[in-house]
């Protein structure tokens, strides 16, 4: 995992993706576990070393712990560089987070929500992973253009006639021109 911490703070031991809580060693399956990256869906999987976290302080709630803790979360994923997305996802994702990317392509994302480092993380990488689901969703199929059905045309044509029909009715009469 690439990561970047801010004053001092050392790494911590629990992954990227499960919000600082270690998997009990005997339920840990390996290459099933969380802890292998980042699952966007579309059969996408991002490894954590593709992911750089950054911490640093956070303003907001916390007490006395406020302004010794490294809370804030900035995850960074840099779409150009990835190795797993292939040319028509970059260019999807391009296309549906611009205003989200960086010059350089790079996604950027905060969280500093809550008061501890381990779920800002998860509340940041869950953020990710739904923004890259929807950026990556296929496009939609075109819309197959219909023919309005020609009873609709002689309801409509109908209707016209009636109200055409009341309002000359509610005229006054005209006297006749001799």
């Amino acid at each position: 995992m690439i990561a970047a911490y801010a004053r001092g703070v050392d790494p911590p031991s629990a992954s990227i993706t499960d919000g600082g809580r270690r998997p009990h060693p005997r339920t840990a399956t390996g290459s099933g576990d969380r802890r292998d990256g980042v699952d966007v869906g579309w059969g996408v999987r991002i490894p954590e070393d593709e992911i750089a976290l950054l911490f640093s302080r956070s303003g907001g709630p916390g007490g006395q712990k406020v302004n010794t803790a490294a809370t804030k979360v900035q995850v960074r994923f840099d779409v150009d560089g990835s190795a797993v997305l292939s040319d028509e996802q970059k260019r999807r994702v391009h296309d549906r987070l611009a205003g989200r990317l960086t010059a350089d392509g790079v996604l950027v994302l905060h969280a500093s929500e809550h008061r501890t480092q381990a779920r800002n993380r998860a509340a940041a990488v869950a953020r990710l992973r739904h923004l890259l689901h929807d950026a990556l969703a296929p496009p939609a199929a075109p819309r197959r253009p219909t023919r309005r059905p020609p009873a609709a045309d002689r309801r409509r044509l109908e209707a016209k006639r009636q109200r055409s029909d009341k309002k000359r009715l509610r005229e006054a009469p005209r006297p006749p021109l001799d």
